[in-house]
């Protein structure tokens, strides 16, 4: 491994995991038997427990957002690998609330699978499992793929707003559909100029020539329908601009904005983008009620960054605005 400090590939996850847990104990419990991790503190007005999960390598998501406003229990697959349909139905019985447990599940194949079979078990248990798919991303949005549009940055979206609902007693038909509508808002488009390093062989996944950027990159590194010759950053940022606003509801003019970097793209850059997608927006006529700048959903260490839109109103503002404490909300 001569990019990863690691022991091995194989300890990477469930040492990373250890460590977690151990750095913010505070907050979070770590169950390696059945490999979730759960939230120490809650809302005693939660009826419904919020579940995620997904492939490791996207850290913070899942695990940084455990915690009081936002996840009661992450499941964490391998690298870029689904959870295990026993680490979801465990976790899943262990903070179902009265009215059940809602699972918020990234638009992958392996991902709702095994989210499905969880719910299939905890059927069998008598405990009521619904789902909210998020698949936000611009780039996969076409007839010809058969899966839909993949899950990237609205995750965090979503996660943050159910969170904050599921705090006030929401049930679980309300709380889906809540879902769903922020899902239904809410659109993403990635770009890279170079591949994150797969941990087994430490070789990127994929290569790009100089001067070319990946545009509609996946977060696990799925390359996109082509490449872009790179231009300067206020071009390129303006154009997926207009491409996401395209994209979202008719008659969206008020919006919130999330720079998401993808792993190895540093703040000093980041919040370069920030810059230049706040004066796109504005150039756009719309209005930017809330934005949101940092790494959140990575791809290893990926050299890109992702942007996201919701178009907002009062009531997703006031919940986004809600008071949260996890290991990685910045708020």
């Amino acid at each position: 491994m001569p990019r990863y400090f690691a022991d091995s590939p194989e300890s990477i996850v469930p040492d990373a995991l250890a460590g977690f847990a151990a750095a913010h104990a505070d907050l979070v419990s770590h169950h390696p038997d059945h490999g979730y991790l759960r939230a120490r503190g809650g809302s005693p007005e939660r009826r419904v427990g919020l579940v995620s999960g997904g492939g490791s390598g996207h850290e913070p998501l899942h695990a940084g957002f455990v915690g009081a406003g936002m996840l009661d229990a992450a499941c964490p697959g391998r690298i870029f690998a689904s959870p295990h349909n026993r680490q979801i139905f465990e976790a899943s019985r262990a903070v179902a609330g009265p009215d059940g447990v809602l699972h918020i599940v990234k638009n992958y194949t392996g991902d709702r699978i095994n989210f499905g079979i969880a719910a299939e078990r905890l059927a069998h248990e008598h405990i009521p499992c619904a789902r909210v798919l998020v698949d936000d991303d611009l780039a996969t949005d076409s007839e010809d793929i058969a899966v839909g549009r993949r899950g990237t940055g609205a995750t965090l979206i979503v996660e943050k707003i159910l969170g904050a609902a599921a705090d006030e007693g929401r049930g679980l038909d309300e709380l889906t559909a809540l879902g769903a509508e922020v899902t239904r808002r809410a659109r993403s488009l990635a770009v890279a100029s170079a591949a994150h390093t797969a941990p087994g062989s430490g070789s990127p996944a994929f290569e790009l020539p100089d001067g070319v950027l990946e545009f509609g990159v996946g977060i696990h590194g799925e390359r996109a329908d082509g490449t872009t010759p790179a231009v300067p950053l206020t071009r390129l940022v303006t154009a997926m601009t207009e491409r996401l606003l395209a994209a979202l509801p008719d008659g969206s003019r008020r919006v919130l904005a999330l720079v998401n970097g993808l792993g190895a793209t540093t703040s000093l850059e980041l919040y370069g983008i920030h810059h230049a997608f706040t004066k796109a927006l504005e150039g756009s006529g719309v209005t930017l009620d809330r934005s949101l700048t940092g790494t959140f959903v990575s791809a290893l260490d990926m050299r890109g960054f992702s942007l996201s839109l919701l178009a907002t109103d009062d009531e997703l503002l006031r919940l986004w605005d809600a008071p949260a404490r996890t290991p990685a909300w910045p708020r």
